[in-house]
């Protein structure tokens, strides 16, 4: 029941409580990002959703704009609001949308649809989420290869009320703490091709 109805009602209702009341904070968020960084204030980027089907992603940006590599776009401003996972905000509108669920695997480029194995293509069973247990585990500070494997496990279901609430709560946990917004030894995620991961391993690009 859940799974089937009850997930998507719990989306709903928390998405039409949450922008509401966090409109003080997207404003804020928003000035901050002009102010610093400029315009656009969102960063969008096609993204992998249920089933594999496109759908933009919304973030607040991060980055100074261009080709140069992220450690020289990413600013202290940026380090701040990805730590914080402000940024991630904007998914809210994804989330009521039916794009996303507020717990779920991340969503991925859509690039990386043909490297998932079987068992990683799993996690394209449900809708990608804003928290989850990639986040719950420690975000990017957790190898590719372990949140391929902790999104397949969720998808696999099944999916419970409870679940999702341990996942929800260990994943502000790790945004409260600022933890994880960038891998070891990198500004933000390597890409795909500079690391040795297996099929269907995946990577955060610049700004998201």
């Amino acid at each position: 029941m859940y799974e089937r109805f009850g997930k998507r009602a719990l989306d709903v209702v928390a998405a039409l409580l949450l922008l509401p009341l966090l409109t003080p904070v997207f404003v804020l968020v928003a000035l901050a990002v002009w102010l610093r960084l400029g315009r656009p204030l969102l960063f969008v980027q096609p993204r992998a959703g249920r089933r594999g089907r496109p759908f933009t992603l919304l973030k607040f940006r991060s980055m100074a704009p261009g080709a140069a590599p992220d450690a020289e776009r990413l600013t202290g401003f940026g380090r701040a609001l990805r730590a914080s996972g402000l940024d991630e905000l904007p998914q809210l509108v994804n989330v009521l949308r039916g794009e996303m669920s507020l717990v779920g695997p991340r969503p991925l480029p859509l690039g990386y649809l043909a490297f998932y194995s079987a068992r990683q293509a799993q996690r394209l069973r449900v809708r990608p989420g804003l928290l989850g247990p990639g986040v719950a585990a420690g975000r990017n500070a957790v190898a590719w290869p372990q949140r391929l494997e902790l999104g397949a496990d969720y998808a696999a279901g099944p999916l419970g009320l409870g679940r999702d609430l341990v996942l929800a709560a260990r994943s502000l946990l790790v945004l409260l703490r600022g933890q994880g917004h960038a891998a070891p030894g990198h500004a933000t995620m390597p890409p795909l091709e500079e690391g040795p991961l297996p099929p269907g391993g995946e990577s955060k690009r610049p700004g998201t």
